[in-house]
């Protein structure tokens, strides 16, 4: 894959995230050309599902200093924060992200380790910031979509699909080819009525009239 020239827009946009490995078989659920950015630690999270990284981003407080340097001679533009800053390296990223002009975004890894920076990452997923791009991630083995209007839902029939509302009360939720189905439903955060639902075939659809939701299907990999 050739490099993306640095400041230019890129539709398609990756960011890797720190926190624990990521599972190499979401390797071949990754867009095969994007803008990689590496958001600290996970540089090297990229370059283990072999992915070049094109910007490095961050406090660079986790990720080892030999990674860091090879990505840098390999071409990474290295953007370097102060550790006191107030946003995480993978905020920081998304930023550069739609900075940069991206349509789509795909986070990889964030899961594991802090609970906190766990629940920051997802949660930032779904911000208004973000709402002109579409989002999704890979937590582990763990696939998430941000649905602001539609989304479209793969798998094997019986798989868990559950559905949150995000920055507030998601309204007219309707879904299509679930066992428990949702019609002009409203979504409240804190609530669990979106929580366990499943496939009944393998595709199913979520709509949003307004508001957020994360949709989120635990082992995605493995109920393909």
């Amino acid at each position: 894959m050739s490099a993306p020239v640095h400041g230019a827009p890129s539709r398609v946009v990756m960011v890797f995230a720190g926190g624990d490995p990521v599972p190499f078989e979401v390797a071949t659920r990754l867009p095969s050309e994007a803008l990689v950015i590496g958001a600290d630690s996970g540089i090297e999270h990229a370059v283990a599902l072999g992915r070049r990284v094109d910007i490095a981003v961050g406090d660079f407080d986790s990720v080892s200093p030999a990674a860091l340097a090879a990505a840098e001679a390999a071409g990474a533009e290295v953007l370097r924060h102060p550790p006191d800053k107030d946003a995480t390296d993978v905020e920081l990223a998304l930023d550069l992200a739609v900075a940069r002009g991206a349509a789509s975004i795909t986070v990889v890894g964030g899961h594991g380790g802090r609970l906190d920076h766990f629940l920051a990452n997802a949660l930032l997923l779904g911000s208004g910031r973000f709402a002109h791009a579409v989002i999704d991630a890979w937590f582990g083995d763990t696939f998430v979509q941000v649905a602001r209007e539609r989304v479209r839902l793969t798998g094997r029939a019986g798989s868990l699909v559950t559905l949150l509302a995000s920055s507030g009360p998601a309204r007219g939720v309707t879904t299509t080819g679930l066992r428990y189905p949702l019609h002009d439903a409203v979504l409240l955060p804190g609530s669990t009525l979106g929580v366990s639902n499943e496939l009944l075939g393998p595709e199913a659809t979520v709509t949003v009239g307004a508001g957020t939701v994360l949709t989120i299907q635990p082992d995605a990999l493995r109920e393909a």
